[in-house]
């Protein structure tokens, strides 16, 4: 099963992949969590990559198109995977589809309003060990891991607006490209995770019927 999530910034598609991941046995590859630990490894692609992924911009195409092309070769990718954070364009789309004979079998779209997109991200922390991600609260420690929990840059407010246009701008289009196939699953993204990976679960399988 080759699956892409689509939805804006804070839908829950780490959550939603995290789920899919393990009910389908498949890995999930989110290219944010990739580019931002080459960052932190100071790889040379992470040195590249900085300063467009603080302010919130694409990387370009030819970096992260590679970057994928490269992951999804991996052994633990023949029985399928879930794409998290590419195809960010129709340009990425259409590329995927040359890397991929048939490309993906299941686009899934996690549908939530603007206004709850920006409360989210507003309020959310990521671990800096495992990445796990966090409503704020009164934690300053990973309850799963025990890693310190900080605020990343890019969800910081002067960051949010201009990664939301961003999405409305580039990424929004790929929810019709998906749907002009006959591949999109479109689910809510708001209510309990669980609620929601059992709309997908049902969706998904009227697709591949």
């Amino acid at each position: 099963m080759r699956i892409v999530l689509l939805g804006p910034p804070g839908a829950g598609k780490g959550t939603q992949g995290v789920l899919l991941g393990k009910s389908y046995g498949i890995p999930q590859i989110s290219t944010g969590d990739m580019l931002r630990k080459a960052v932190t490894d100071e790889t040379p692609l992470g040195m590249q990559v900085k300063e467009i992924i603080r302010d919130g911009k694409l990387v370009p195409d030819d970096l992260i198109i590679s970057l994928i092309e490269e992951r999804i070769s991996g052994d633990d990718c023949r029985k399928g995977f879930i794409l998290d954070g590419f195809p960010r364009t129709i340009e990425q789309g259409e590329a995927l589809e040359k890397v991929l004979p048939g490309s993906v079998d299941v686009t899934i779209y996690l549908n939530v309003p603007r206004e709850e997109v920006v409360e989210r991200l507003a309020g959310r922390l990521t671990c800096r060990k495992c990445g796990a991600v966090y409503r704020k609260r009164d934690i300053s420690v990973c309850p799963v891991c025990g890693g310190d929990l900080y605020q990343r840059e890019d969800d910081q407010k002067s960051t949010i607006e201009h990664r939301i246009k961003v999405y409305e701008e580039n990424t929004a289009p790929l929810v019709e490209f998906y749907r002009s196939k006959g591949k999109l699953v479109e689910v809510g993204g708001m209510g309990e995770p669980g609620d929601i990976f059992k709309a997908l679960q049902e969706n998904i399988s009227k697709v591949g019927s």
